[in-house]
């Protein structure tokens, strides 16, 4: 499968504020990887030009501004950290929109709320740019693998149109209809769930723990029985195992998406506890300036709580 006329913008890496640096640069290096491998030619954009090395030396260009790696007609993929970030990239200066005009295609792959998925839809239909909302499940190991599963939503014939790269990056493609924001309400629900798993594992662990179970022994049984799934095989062994550092998915970030998930419930007036105790527990680690570990760190203040003793793990700055 090859693509001689379609750039696309694969990897975005931007600072979230002074004590927040926010990253999608480990996806989108995958990502970009593999459509390369696919024939596709890419233009990247990337904040910091050397992270967009690996990228550079696999054949893509490297553009110094992200309205440069749009084309009249094609398609910009981006993978950012935030709706700020999107819609700075969109609607600010030099934004990517009348750049790629009539037919051109944004595929926003980022975990962004509902709300600015629609605002965003309305701002492309004024340029004639379908928008579409593809949304992933899946660790930077699983988007080098190919083994993403991407929610996808968004007008039918832009759906048609991307396929082919979608099935270069993941393994599946769930299709929720044509509403702009449907992608982001299926991400959020997901994202929700499995901080609600690593949530629930560090209680069972700690509990277990305290009772003289070999914490690794009991994760191992859960991931084998009861709960055979990659959440509770992945996050049971990296909160067992207490491996925090590199992350894969950042404290930070997951803050950002529990407040996603609080925004979207109150806008249709759902009740959802569990979010707010998420919310205080990856607050707590904020306040402590662990902005980079691992989510699954969250471990460490249900252990604090039961009085279990911990080794810090070193702040990523002053907090």
């Amino acid at each position: 499968m090859r693509s001689k006329h379609r750039h696309i913008k694969a990897e975005v890496i931007i600072d979230g504020g002074p004590h927040r640096i926010y990253r999608a640069g480990n996806m989108g290096r995958a990502m970009a990887g593999n459509l390369l491998k696919a024939g596709y030619r890419l233009h990247v954009y990337n904040r910091t030009p050397d992270k967009a090395a690996p990228s550079v030396a696999q054949g893509a260009k490297s553009m110094s501004h992200p309205c440069d790696t749009a084309e009249a007609g094609g398609i910009v993929l981006t993978m950012l950290a935030d709706d700020q970030a999107v819609e700075t990239i969109v609607l600010g200066e030099r934004g990517i929109l009348e750049r790629l005009g009539p037919r051109g295609i944004h595929l926003s792959m980022s975990t962004l709320s509902p709300a600015i998925a629609r605002r965003l839809a309305e701002q492309h239909n004024k340029y004639q740019v379908a928008y579409l909302a593809a949304s992933v499940f899946g660790r930077p190991e699983a988007a080098a693998a190919q083994k993403l599963w991407i929610c996808l939503s968004g007008p039918q014939a832009a759906k048609d149109s991307v396929r082919p790269i979608l099935s270069a990056l993941g393994q599946r493609i769930f299709d929720f209809g044509e509403e702009p924001g449907s992608a982001n309400v299926v991400q959020l629900a997901g994202n929700f769930l499995l901080a609600s798993a690593i949530e629930a594992l560090a209680e069972a662990l700690t509990l277990a723990e305290k009772n003289g179970i070999d914490r690794t022994k009991l994760a191992a049984i859960l991931g084998q029985t009861l709960f055979a799934c990659p959440a509770y095989q992945i996050y049971g062994d990296v909160i067992a195992r207490e491996r925090y550092r590199p992350a894969s998915f950042t404290v930070s970030l997951e803050l950002k998406d529990i407040n996603l998930v609080l925004q979207t419930a109150a806008a249709a007036t759902v009740p959802i506890p569990l979010a707010s105790l998420l919310h205080d527990r990856f607050l707590a680690m904020m306040a402590q300036g662990l902005t980079d570990p691992d989510w699954a760190a969250v471990a460490l203040d249900v252990a604090a709580n039961a009085g279990v003793p911990r080794e810090s793990i070193t702040p990523a700055r002053p907090v």
